[in-house]
């Protein structure tokens, strides 16, 4: 693992990891992780960052809001084998006017980034049926509070 990669938190600092153990369904005839499970991944980890800002899925929805996503990528660097532990890292890159969510998957043993990604997703206001063009204020304010906490530390 790099020093770059350890230090690479985005511009807030604010992250969550996750980790989990390759399944049998996860492989493709290969027997490596078919690529379309690296997106399930990134979900694993997308999940564990807005716990930790504590705006779930069940919150957004409570709240009147949806996010889709609506861009996502990802570049393949290396292999997860059956049974492999692998570390997620979702990054908080953006959350003003979209939420913008950089990944990356390492094997957890060795530290090697097997794939990276972003994903993007918008503000939906489920009552209104409308795409938003800034995030709800709820959720501003709960990364604003986690940003707030870290600098206090950091201090």
């Amino acid at each position: 693992m790099t020093m770059e990669s350890r230090e690479n938190n985005g511009p807030y600092g604010l992250f969550a990891e996750a980790e989990i153990t390759v399944e049998f369904f996860d492989l493709d005839p290969m027997q490596v992780v078919w690529h379309g499970n690296y997106i399930n991944y990134f979900e694993i980890g997308r999940r564990a960052l807005l716990e930790k800002i504590g705006y779930n899925y069940s919150e957004m929805e409570q709240s009147g809001y949806a996010f889709p996503v609506i861009e996502i990528s990802a570049k393949y660097l290396g292999s997860l084998r059956y049974r492999d532990r692998a570390r997620i890292k979702a990054i908080l890159m953006e959350y003003e006017n979209r939420l913008r969510i950089k990944y990356e998957i390492r094997h957890a043993q060795t530290g090697l980034l097997a794939t990276k990604g972003v994903s993007t997703q918008m503000a939906y206001d489920i009552k209104a049926g409308d795409s938003c063009f800034v995030c709800p204020k709820i959720l501003a304010d709960k990364v604003e509070a986690l940003i707030g906490e870290k600098a206090s530390v950091d201090a």
